[in-house]
């Protein structure tokens, strides 16, 4: 989505954030922004027509910090819908995600805002913590140093949504398309068209929560979904496919074993 650049304001910091019957989560979620040491931010949260407490608890947190905004959808219109309109009404230069069942380690957004003023970079992402809800046991994801379109296409490597920060002075659109693996191809979509480099944070700095159906029973849909990423979102020949899916296979092994 572009904004006019002269309406960004200058390190503020739009976390984005959809929600859908999210009330198990969705406090810890907001409490781990509230928590941040970096202060200067606005979390956009869309409500994408829940039908359990979420908009109730969102609306309790908004009453006591200001920089939460809220935007309720009559609608049920899926998770990259409800993105593009928090991006749509976001005001920040930096744009950064996390869903409403995620949390965030009190430093993450000030640790990250700095490593890219450091170094002079608009796609950052980082390290985080992979939780496994059936089995409560966490494991580190180490994430590459940095990654171009090309080693990109071997996994979205840059982990879940809560470890990307964008920089709008640079990337001016962000729009996720109603497809699945949605942000993988967003994230393609960026360092393929302003050809650059995006850039690893090796700091743990949010957990990332999944179920056992999330790993395990979803491995063969996921890999149908990456392979019409490459087909149909990236154009890529049968051949180039095959080649990166063995790198996808690869990754996926080494994740989540």
């Amino acid at each position: 989505m572009r904004i006019k650049l002269e309406k960004l304001v200058d390190d503020l910091v739009s976390i984005i954030t959809p929600a859908y019957n999210a009330e198990k989560y969705i406090k810890d979620t907001i409490t781990s922004v509230i928590n941040q040491t970096y202060t200067k931010w606005e979390m956009v949260i869309v409500d994408d027509a829940s039908s359990d407490n979420t908009n109730i608890i969102i609306k309790e947190y908004r009453q006591k910090d200001k920089r939460i905004k809220l935007i309720t959808l009559l609608k049920n219109q899926g998770v990259a819908n409800a993105r593009n309109t928090a991006i749509q009404n976001a005001k920040g230069r930096y744009i950064a995600f996390l869903d409403a069942d995620d949390v965030w380690e009190k430093e993450k957004l000030e640790k990250q805002i700095n490593f890219m003023k450091q170094n002079d970079v608009y796609f950052s992402y980082h390290d985080y913590k992979l939780l496994d809800l059936s089995t409560n046991k966490e494991k580190i994801i180490s994430v590459p140093k940095q990654l171009d379109y090309n080693n990109l296409l071997k996994g979205n490597r840059t982990g879940s949504c809560l470890t990307v920060c964008l920089d709008r002075k640079m990337i001016k659109d962000i729009y996720f398309p109603k497809a699945k693996h949605e942000d993988y191809i967003c994230w393609l979509n960026i360092l393929k068209q302003y050809s650059i480099v995006a850039l690893g944070l090796n700091k743990t700095l949010g957990t990332y929560k999944v179920g056992k159906k999330s790993i395990s029973s979803n491995k063969l849909q996921s890999a149908i979904w990456n392979w019409n990423v490459y087909r149909k979102s990236q154009n890529l020949s049968v051949l180039k496919s095959i080649y990166y899916m063995y790198f996808y296979v690869i990754n996926g092994i080494r994740k989540y074993t």
